[in-house]
This record gives structure tokens, sequence and C-alpha cells, in this order.
């Protein structure tokens, strides 16, 4: 039987997926990160059927999303970036913990997120090199490109509550986290990326633009892919979730 458990993790709220009767044993591990105005309980799906697969998933709710909510924050997309870096300070956070516990199997830990969290499994990826595996679904590899574009739009409309200052900061503490500047930080590990062509929020072009930079850096093609998905929006398909579970299946 698959339960989920509604945790504290690196005290961070998240919902824990795992076959109960392997509840307390080492197992391989995924955090998965959800996408901007979503929440935890969005990816259950995808964690139930990892799950099946004997992995523990940690799905963690990011800053000013689900039990973090807060009404100090009105528009939680202006704060995308600094939800970012949040995550990757719980990520750390959750790791400490599930080692304490001894939750992972030979330290077999796999990091991955739609959006937003796909922005945040690749600039993760620049951090830590004890990630094992990693899916990116519909995100950038390519923080700061994607920050400069999105400070123009919302400088265009009028909405951005961000200084000239600010946003100069922005890009500064932004470059150190960019995985297309540092592709060397991908040590060869396997990355899978899932990208619908047609996706208005997330530029397609990031990811797979990024992932002809890198392929031939593989010496094994098989660890990492790109899967395009032919006039797909900005919405994770079935078929994406399924071959991102065949992808940690193998991998991790």
């Amino acid at each position: 039987m698959i339960g989920i458990t509604k945790k504290s993790v690196g005290g961070v709220p998240s919902l824990v997926v795992v076959d109960t009767e392997k509840a307390e044993a080492s197992l391989p591990t995924i955090v998965y990160f959800h996408g901007i105005t979503s929440a935890k309980e969005h990816n259950l799906p995808l964690a139930f059927l990892l799950a099946e697969k004997g992995m523990r998933v940690i799905l963690p709710d990011s800053l000013y999303h689900g039990e973090r909510e807060t009404d100090e924050v009105s528009d939680v997309r202006y704060f995308l970036f600094h939800i970012v870096l949040q995550n990757l300070k719980d990520l750390h956070s959750i790791k400490v913990e599930l080692e304490e516990k001894r939750l992972i199997l030979d330290e077999r830990i796999g990091i991955a997120g739609t959006s937003m969290g796909g922005i945040t499994t690749a600039a993760a990826l620049t951090q830590f090199p004890w990630i094992k595996a990693a899916g990116v679904l519909m995100g950038s590899p390519k923080i700061t490109t994607f920050a400069r574009e999105l400070v123009a739009f919302y400088s265009k409309a009028g909405g951005l509550p961000l200084t000239e200052q600010e946003v100069s900061q922005l890009y500064d503490s932004l470059a150190d986290y960019d995985l297309s500047l540092q592709v060397e930080k991908l040590n060869k590990r396997p990355v899978l990326f899932w990208h619908g062509d047609q996706d208005p929020t997330v530029p397609f072009d990031h990811s797979h633009s990024f992932y002809q930079q890198v392929r031939n850096e593989y010496h094994d093609h098989d660890k990492i892919k790109f899967i395009r998905e032919e006039g797909r929006g900005h919405k994770v398909s079935r078929y994406a979730i399924l071959e991102t579970v065949k992808w940690f299946d193998k991998h991790l």
C-alpha cells in the first residue's frame, strides 16, 4: 500500500509518499518541487507512480505556497526567483534530515520539478554534487536569461515591485545558480528535460538550446535526454509523467 503522510521534513511542510511497509527503510529518494501558484498536493499522481517503483518521494511546499501562504504577498509571481533560492535552502535542510534518519539508500537522491520546480532543479545542479539524477519539466536552466525576460515583461506592464538596484542585485545573485553559465557542474549526471514546444510561460528554447549545447559532453547519451512534446503548452502531460517515472526508475 502506498501511503501519503503530511509532515515537516527539514522544517518544510511536505507530503511523504512511500510504500507503507518501507516507510522507515533506506530507499532511493526523490524531492519534487511544484510550480508557481501550485502546491505540494498537485504532484501526487507522479509521486504515487514513483513510490510504486520503490522510491520515497518528498513533496515540499515552496515559500508563500500551500501551508506557507501569507497575506503579506499578494502575487507570488513577482517573487519567483526569491522562492527558487529559498527552495535550494529547503532542499539542503530536507536532505540533512533524511540523512540523519538514514532514509536515503546508498546516497541515491534525485531532484525534479515542474516549471518553477524545474528551474529549482536546474539551479540545484550547480550547488549540490550529491544529486544523483534530475528531471526538469518545463523549466529553464538559463535562470539569469529568464529573469531578464520577466523583468522586461513586468516593467513594460508596469507591475514590477522592484527598484533598479534590487533588479541589479537579483541578476548578480542568480549568476551563481545559472546552469547554462557553468555546464561543468552537470558532471555527466543523468538529466531529463521535458518541454511542450508551445509553452507560453517558460520558453521552450531555454531548455532545448541548453540540451543541444551540452549533449555532446556526455559520452553516455543515455544519461541526458530531451523530450519535446509537440503542440503542448504549459501543462505537464500524462506522457511526461510516465517518462519521468521511467527516468528515475532507470537512473536512481
